[in-house]
């Protein structure tokens, strides 16, 4: 099919697809009109493109695991593992923000926000 053909049926714009064409998210050919096309399984693929980039994951990440989803997205296993290792990390970045969090209340009210602060108050 048509990019766009494609960005209708996938609820996306022509843009992305080609922006996503140019990082090997998905892979379309030239027609002899230099039009490109796209097989229709590409439709699902966005989807779950869609869906992945709504659970936090990054473009990087959806490349890595493209070979492993494109080939069985639905797959339990496949995707609890993926969905175990971004938990920790958004573990890690909460721990991150809480830690952050403390450090700015203990600079409210010291008149300079750039000081040392130490342990303890």
């Amino acid at each position: 099919m048509r990019i766009g053909e494609l960005a209708a049926r996938a609820g996306t714009s022509k843009d992305t697809i080609r922006f996503y064409e140019r990082i090997g998210l998905v892979t379309g050919h030239r027609l002899a009109n230099g039009y490109r096309d796209f097989p229709p399984e590409t439709v699902v693929w966005l989807h779950y493109v869609r869906t992945a980039r709504a659970l936090g994951f990054s473009l990087a990440e959806i490349g890595r695991h493209f070979a492993e989803l494109s080939e069985a997205p639905d797959t339990a296993g496949a995707l609890s593992t993926l969905f175990e290792e971004k938990i920790a990390v958004v573990d890690a970045r909460i721990a991150e923000l809480t830690a952050l969090r403390a450090e700015l209340a203990a600079r409210v009210g010291t008149g300079c926000p750039l000081r040392v602060v130490a342990e303890g108050g």
